[in-house]
């Protein structure tokens, strides 16, 4: 039987289609947030946007760490007992720096991913799940109006920050995701046109 889409739909998903492009194009990282903190039922919808990314076999390996508050200030801390354990000359202002980094925006979002295996082509699924539900949390949190930026570091890396969020020590953070209200405009960030960097093999 065939299937006629009447022309009203057809231009619907067009211009749905196009809105879903814009926001991709328009959504930019940003470092500066303003200090008042979203309501929660936003950050919910961002991160129920998250959980819709694509997976393997459906093992959604995602975990998320919603830090606001005094949380950010004991994530800081951990960050420095972590600094301070890999040893090393540590400049103290730096090290202080360290500490109030998670304090730059109102919601730190950490994501880290638990791979429901160790072999390697199962763990690359995992490690990339946990990228596109980052990428769409960023798209989520653009879309409700707020700024957002993926940060990693060293801090990523670490044990003693990854038994503060509650990880095991065989998950991989990926990063943290710094979110507020835009503070300023959007950087202008040019990338280089799709054509430079695409092969077409086998059309005409």
């Amino acid at each position: 039987m065939a299937i006629r889409f009447q022309a009203s739909e057809l231009s619907h998903a067009a211009a749905s289609g196009e809105a879903v492009l814009e926001l991709l194009r328009s959504r930019r990282s940003m470092p500066r947030v303003r200090p008042e903190c979203p309501p929660r039922e936003v950050i919910e919808q961002v991160i129920d946007a998250a959980v819709w990314a694509p997976n393997h076999h459906l093992t959604e390996p995602w975990r998320f760490i919603m830090l606001t508050g005094e949380a950010r200030r004991e994530l800081g801390e951990a960050m420095a007992r972590g600094k301070l354990a890999r040893g090393g000359a540590i400049d103290p202002a730096k090290l202080d720096a360290l500490r109030r980094k998670p304090l730059r925006a109102p919601v730190i979002v950490a994501v880290g991913v638990i791979p429901a295996s160790r072999k390697p082509e199962v763990e690359i699924e995992e490690i990339c799940a946990g990228a596109a539900a980052i990428q769409n949390l960023l798209l989520a949190a653009h879309g409700l109006g707020l700024a957002a930026i993926w940060r990693t570091g060293e801090a990523a890396f670490d044990p003693e920050v990854k038994a503060f969020l509650g990880l095991p020590p065989d998950a991989h953070l990926l990063g943290f995701v710094y979110l507020g209200y835009p503070d300023g405009e959007p950087p202008q960030r040019p990338r280089r046109p799709a054509v430079e960097v695409t092969r077409w093999l086998g059309w005409e």
